[in-house]
């Protein structure tokens, strides 16, 4: 597991590159670069508020309460640490395994990324409609709290989308009917979440689709068609859910995984009870992709 070593070679490598021409070996250094000048006090702030430094890693830094001052940094590892506290606004983030919290900046899915790790912190925020405006090819949120419903203009990273993995996340909402639209994704990974409703036919139109799991969730309905005919699908896990049917073709597969469902003649299912008192209680979806009260009676 990377330490603060990792962190701290990091730096040291961004800075040397970007500034090696303006560096003096002096202790008592005062930069005249303006850039320069807020990498110097970014960094100071920064070794500050380190409260763990069990090799005396940042002893000779010379150079963050604000990472925001970093204005020449295109590329930040943090992951596997032990930091935590609030998500400075960053051009690039790779922050996995710490113990960030609170809300991610809004503006950090306008930024022009190509990939954003957020995964496995303590995250609570909504996905933000403006994701639509991202240029993310790899988007991975797990194992955080992400309130609110699954964003429909998700649809609209169709052309750079290729991995979206938001498994663990406390999702609570239906998958929007135009997923499909993500037709470049090449990994769809929504397991353990609340997600409910249908399983939609156009996760199908998904052609370059490898792995798909939506293991854990409420799910229900009838497994498409479709989806099993995927010419690239390779693993297809829709266990731990309420499915109640399932074509054949999606015996085929190569590897699937279907038990605890509801489909008749399917080994390891759930029990007649569970699956009747789940069916006692339908759930409705809206065409925003959230759940939705269920339709009043109709009168005759």
């Amino acid at each position: 597991m990377a330490t603060i070593a990792s962190l701290h070679k990091a730096l040291v490598c961004i800075l040397l590159l970007l500034f090696l021409p303006f560096l003096s070996l002096s202790e008592d250094y005062l930069p005249i670069n303006p850039r320069l000048e807020k990498a110097y006090v970014a960094l100071q702030a920064w070794k500050h508020a380190i409260t763990a430094d069990p090799k005396n890693l940042t002893l000779d830094w010379c150079g963050p309460h604000d990472l925001g001052l970093l204005s020449d940094l295109a590329l930040l590892h943090l992951n596997s640490n032990r930091f935590h506290g609030g998500l400075p606004s960053l051009k690039y983030l790779d922050i996995r395994f710490n113990r960030f919290r609170g809300e991610v900046p809004l503006r950090v899915f306008d930024l022009r990324l190509d990939a954003l790790f957020l995964n496995d912190n303590q995250f609570a925020f909504s996905l933000p409609d403006s994701i639509g405006n991202s240029s993310l090819s790899v988007l991975v949120v797990a194992d955080n709290r992400i309130s609110g419903c699954f964003p429909r203009s998700i649809t609209d990273m169709a052309d750079t989308l290729n991995e979206l993995i938001l498994l663990n996340a406390s999702i609570t909402s239906c998958i929007p009917e135009d997923i499909g639209k993500l037709k470049n994704l090449t990994v769809f990974d929504v397991s353990f979440n609340n997600l409910v409703g249908p399983l939609p036919d156009s996760i199908g139109e998904m052609r370059k689709l490898e792995q798909l799991n939506v293991a854990h969730n409420n799910l229900s309905g009838d497994v498409p068609e479709s989806i099993c005919e995927l010419p690239r699908l390779k693993n297809f896990t829709s266990s731990y859910n309420y499915f109640c049917g399932e074509p054949e073709r999606c015996l085929k597969l190569r590897t699937r995984d279907d038990r605890e469902n509801c489909i008749p003649e399917r080994p390891h299912q759930r029990s007649e009870e569970q699956c009747i008192a789940f069916s006692s209680k339908p759930v409705h979806c809206d065409a925003n992709g959230c759940m939705a009260p269920p339709p009043p009676p109709a009168h005759y």
